[in-house]
């Protein structure tokens, strides 16, 4: 049982091919699954030829043949690439519904990968979040997961889902953690939803996730514990992927300091150096960073109260009055200013923030002055895709969608005229079509998260055009 520390270890051999049928292969070897790896077992394999389609497969012993599952090289860096695909995805919690956008993203024939930007798992006891009442299934273990065992038994338990066991059969998934890999609103030295005197040390919880996600997620283990990578596709997108937990300071309040503290760091020094650095030498068209917190500013204080008060609690806003979102980049505001000013001083054009966490669908200019936009400059786009199935605002206010979401967002619209475009309500996915012209975010969503048999729908599209720093709507997805 995954978790329990207990089994013999098992020789497991791997086969890659170049075709389905395993009649060419191109490589092959043996893993060993071991109980201190809680039987999980990767192959990481150098030497395939680059934007290339590869089908996979494991089996132990004699009888035991997995599926197959089929992956994808990147272009070769440089690589004169006429366009890139991924799926973008992030926030599902089991027990809120079924995982149909990882089918539907499945089904699909061409992504080159699928980017996850984090709260691939929640760390919830059952029925703590959604409520009891709302519970779509139960997860396990069913107590709020705090050890080594009960962070495995999770990630197994979501493994389990035939959807996202179809999402990485399918395709590549390139993921990043966010709060609920680990617990809600996770800084370095805690947790909203980590009480010390009774829940034990925080540095264990944390090494007991991260162990547990680099046993069960496909991501190369790191040395220092951290999820921050760079990929390059060919010489037209080069991905930055961030870890905005590990080091981060704790969440401002008025008890702990202000939002624009230049002592407090959302990515901590050493992140945001190797970032910037990394913007600045990309010889690529495109920097796509992959942030799993929204950076664009947007203030919520021209809701009126019965709008706030919702919204507070889906977007975990201060009690204390403070319209702001202190979890995201809006509560480190001097490193969002330092990573602006350098895109801005050191001419890093085309570059687009790709980001989960908030359950909406928004499509933005990161402005240099949000107060005087759009009278000053953009320094770069943010497309920020919705949930898989984590409760929005409909979900929380138990209303129609549509309803009581259209007069949110066009306050929020109002008061923030760099927000072209929010969805309160939906659930879904979206997919980023590159090419050296654009970047477009094609918004899909599905029909009712609590049904197995959810269909999936285009609603909107949003273009920054190379050179511009803006975000335009486009008429259609791309075909």
């Amino acid at each position: 049982m995954p978790g329990s520390g207990l089994g013999a270890d098992t020789p497991v051999a791997w086969e890659i091919a170049e075709d389905r049928d395993f009649t060419r292969i191109a490589a092959r070897g043996t893993a060993v699954a071991r109980a201190a790896s809680d039987h999980t077992v990767k192959a990481d394999v150098r030497g395939l030829r680059p934007a290339t389609a590869y089908w996979f497969r494991f089996s132990a012993g004699s009888t035991v043949l997995s599926p197959v599952g089929r992956t994808r090289t990147a272009p070769a860096a440089g690589a004169a690439v006429p366009g890139i695909r991924f799926g973008v995805v992030s926030c599902a919690n089991w027990e809120a519904g079924w995982f149909s956008p990882y089918r539907h993203l499945a089904a699909r024939a061409d992504l080159d990968a699928v980017l996850h930007l984090g709260d691939y798992i929640y760390e919830y006891a059952s029925g703590s979040y959604p409520t009891q009442d709302t519970v779509v299934r139960p997860h396990a273990p069913l107590h709020e997961i705090r050890t080594l065992a009960d962070y495995r038994l999770r990630h197994a338990t979501y493994k389990t889902d035939t959807d996202l066991q179809a999402l990485h059969a399918a395709h590549p998934v390139i993921a990043i953690w966010d709060d609920h890999e680990f617990a809600n609103d996770a800084w370095s030295g805690g947790a909203e939803n980590h009480t010390p005197g009774t829940e034990g040390s925080w540095a264990a919880r944390v090494a007991a996730a991260k162990q547990a996600y680099f046993e069960w997620m496909p991501v190369r283990a790191s040395t220092e514990g951290t999820v921050y990578r760079r990929l390059s596709f060919g010489g037209l997108a080069e991905l930055h992927l961030l870890d905005l937990r590990s080091f981060r300071s704790e969440q401002a309040s008025i008890g702990n300091g202000a939002v624009d503290d230049p002592e407090r760091s959302i990515t901590g020094r050493a992140q945001l150096d190797w970032l910037k650095a990394g913007l600045t030498a990309s010889d690529a068209r495109w920097k796509l960073v992959g942030t799993s917190v929204m950076i664009s500013p947007v203030a919520f204080g021209a809701l009126p109260a019965h709008l706030l008060t919702p919204l507070a609690e889906l977007l975990g806003l201060p009690g204390e009055g403070l319209a702001v979102n202190v979890d995201q980049w809006d509560g480190y505001t001097d490193d969002r200013k330092e990573l602006i000013s350098h895109l801005r001083d050191h001419a890093v054009t085309d570059t687009v923030f790709l980001t989960g966490d908030i359950h909406m669908a928004w499509a933005n200019d990161v402005p240099v002055r949000a107060a005087t936009y759009p009278l000053s400059a953009s320094a770069a786009t943010e497309f920020v895709v919705t949930s898989v199935t984590s409760d929005n605002l409909d979900d929380i206010l138990r209303a129609a969608p549509g309803t009581v979401s259209a007069v949110a967002a066009t306050a929020v619209r109002a008061a923030n005229r760099h927000v072209k475009w929010i969805d309160m309500d939906s659930h879904g996915y979206g997919v980023l079509d590159v090419t050296a012209e654009r970047s477009q975010m094609d918004y899909y969503v599905v029909s009712d998260k609590t049904s197995r048999e959810a269909t999936a729908s285009w609603v909107r599209s949003y273009r920054t055009r190379s050179g511009t720093q803006r975000i335009e709507r486009a008429d259609a997805p791309v075909r």
